[in-house]
């Protein structure tokens, strides 16, 4: 088994030094055409992957592999909504998003295969915190609904104030910098915007996380199952924010439908001892949910803000 994390891994490096190096060099606007093959690219990676674990694994794998999967990206476009608030809040020049999204990726995936080995290590020898994580998903969902959609303050992120008061930071943008020796003709190192952005980014981040990694974790205790779900799914985020930035407000009933899957799937997690729900039904349900919460959107379009 630590052949295949070896291997996974390094067709992860693989794909984002193309990404940084191949693909999107230079500063350019991504274009909606771009980010769109992007995304349809990584959809198709994932789903090539859920056939190689299909003939690997078995049947059952995979299903657990393509239901997290569809866990984590509807998840993680959730983020979206917020990393939009974040860069019009920091009033963020869209060449430079690609970059603050590039690193802050990069960084999520570190953090999350940390929780993830650490979560599975820890459910496995203390079967009660199935019940907390359990409790957790459902209030998260609960709040959700009721507050519409994830409220954040990035002037009051925790990261910001520390990062402000360990590290000089300069009034302006500096391109895709995010340190530079020398500013306004003084000497010493400076740190831009764009890391705080970036800082905003991470944490934010870290904190969604506390909801996605334990709904998958309700689908299966494979690590591998739940890492590389998260992994595709965490992957495809950043083409896809520049797919849908645009369009973003005009599923309004998104929230609806996430906050909903959170509810059920905390549901399925206390419940499984005595009342076993499986994979192929969490599947149906969590894609049924989300089916309806786009189309809702689409006949009942909320107004595009400018």
């Amino acid at each position: 088994m630590l052949y295949f994390w070896i291997l996974f891994n390094l067709f992860v490096l693989g794909m984002l030094v193309m990404d940084l190096l191949v693909f999107h060099r230079g500063g350019q606007t991504v274009r909606s055409r771009d980010a769109v093959a992007w995304s349809a690219m990584w959809v198709g990676l994932a789903a090539a992957f859920a056939g190689l674990v299909f003939f690997w694994q078995g049947r059952q794998v995979a299903l657990e592999f393509v239901t997290g999967y569809v866990l984590e990206l509807s998840l993680s476009v959730d983020n979206l909504f917020i990393f939009l608030v974040i860069f019009r809040y920091f009033s963020v020049p869209e060449r430079n998003q690609r970059s603050v999204l590039f690193w802050g990726i990069l960084g999520a995936l570190v953090m999350r295969s940390l929780f993830i080995v650490a979560g599975v290590g820890l459910i496995r020898r203390f079967h009660w915190i199935l019940y907390g994580l359990g409790a957790l998903l459902i209030y998260s969902g609960a709040r959700l609904g009721f507050a519409g959609e994830h409220q954040v303050d990035p002037s009051k992120n925790p990261a910001v104030k520390a990062l402000r008061r360990l590290v000089p930071v300069t009034d302006e943008y500096q391109g895709s910098h995010f340190f530079v020796r020398g500013w306004k003709g003084n000497p010493g190192l400076y740190a831009t915007p764009l890391l705080v952005v970036l800082a905003v980014i991470e944490t934010t981040d870290l904190l969604f996380a506390i909801d996605s990694i334990p709904a998958v974790l309700a689908v299966t205790l494979n690590a591998f199952i739940v890492y590389t779900s998260n992994v595709f799914a965490i992957l495809g985020l950043r083409s896809m924010y520049f797919a849908i930035s645009g369009l973003m407000k005009v599923f309004r009933f998104l929230h609806t439908g996430l906050a909903l899957v959170l509810v059920l799937v905390g549901l399925k997690m206390i419940a499984a001892d005595h009342f076993p729900v499986s994979t192929l039904a969490t599947l149906g349900v969590v894609a049924g949910v989300l089916t309806a919460s786009v189309v809702a959107s689409v006949m009942y379009p909320g107004k595009i803000e400018d």
